[in-house]
């Protein structure tokens, strides 16, 4: 299945998101593949055997969030410059998230802009993070405060990888898909309902309606001014989490699941959702022994971390929230009391 990804004011942008279908990878250009140790010792020599390139260098980063820093980007763009590449090289991301962002970001600076593949190795990744071009690292400030859009040149999304996934893992990339189901899919979050994503079929299933979700999405807006800052739901509250915990005790998408928890809190506050939606949602995340409860010791300092947060802005936070299931609201103007004592639940 093929998943096109245009962009009508900038058509340059525009490429492919093939699914299931990657045969060969060929290209008249010095490439660098990014990856590491642990997609390499599972996935490398087999994937190799599909790239056909003028000349191939391979550069492994620690694996984890917490080196999605600047030190880690500069050992790509070292690689570069050792390896001598050109405006015309390509850089190829093959790992998950991690790999993908930081890929990317490179490929955005190296001698103001070189081309590059996704090809994610992970469900989070394949079903949201690879596709859309949103690139960035960490610091001790928060997640992805620094980074670019650059859309990449393709994006292969191949389930086969994601047979070698650790549950825990498995389990973060539901939660995207839980989220896009939630604002953006009744019949989509019902489906998950009763379908197990641990059958193969259902499960790439999934993924090609959850490109296609991102892809209507980004279309429509690239840089994230409008529409696709829904993508951030239950972000606002996971980014908080993740700084506040290093990066080190959950994986990204069990922060999103409890921050998908919290915003369902809120909505439920405001009347946007009924209490047995809530619980659907929250069901759903814990079937798949996703975490959806975090102890907040201070409220008030949870809530001054919102603002560190890119989502912000004016001095207002914005909150994405599903108005029941299959729609959403995009707020700014929730009282500062209303957050707090949804914060205030979680402190158990």
């Amino acid at each position: 299945m093929i998943v096109d990804i245009s962009f009508e004011a900038k058509k340059s942008n525009s490429y492919k998101v093939i699914i299931d279908e990657l045969k060969e990878i060929k290209l008249e250009t010095k490439v660098i593949v990014v990856t590491n140790p642990t997609v390499a010792k599972l996935h490398l020599e087999n994937f190799l055997k599909l790239l056909h390139v003028k000349e191939l260098h391979i550069i492994q980063i620690p694996d984890g969030e917490k080196f999605k820093t600047l030190d880690t980007l500069n050992m790509i763009l070292e690689g570069c410059f050792e390896n001598k590449l050109d405006r015309k090289s390509t850089l190829i991301a093959f790992g998950g998230g991690v790999v993908g962002d930081m890929t990317g970001f490179a490929a955005s600076i190296y001698q103001r802009g070189i081309d590059f593949i996704q090809v994610p190795t992970t469900l989070l990744s394949q079903v949201d993070a690879s596709v859309g071009g949103k690139t960035g690292i960490n610091n001790k400030f928060g997640k992805n405060l620094i980074g670019t859009f650059w859309q990449p040149r393709a994006v292969y999304c191949e389930t086969e990888f994601l047979k070698t996934l650790p549950q825990r893992e498995f389990s973060a990339g539901v939660a995207e898909i839980i989220k896009m189901a939630v604002t953006f899919d009744r019949e989509f979050f019902e489906w998950l309902e009763n379908n197990s994503l641990h059958v193969k079929e259902n499960l790439a299933q999934a993924v090609k309606k959850c490109v296609q979700i991102k892809a209507d999405v980004v279309a429509s807006d690239e840089r994230e001014e409008g529409i696709r800052a829904v993508l951030n739901y239950g972000h606002t509250f996971a980014h908080v989490i993740e700084n506040q915990t290093a990066y080190k005790r959950y994986l990204h998408g069990e922060a999103v699941a409890m921050g998908i928890d919290m915003a369902n809190s809120l909505a439920l506050k405001l009347g946007l959702i009924q209490e047995d939606e809530l619980l659907r949602i929250r069901n759903l995340l814990m079937r798949y022994n996703l975490p959806v409860s975090y102890k907040i010791t201070s409220p008030e300092e949870f809530y001054e971390a919102f603002f560190l947060d890119k989502k912000s802005h004016n001095s207002k936070i914005k909150f994405i929230l599903p108005h029941s299931i299959g729609n959403f609201e995009m707020r700014d103007d929730i009282p500062k009391e209303t957050v707090i004592k949804t914060l205030g639940e979680y402190n158990a």
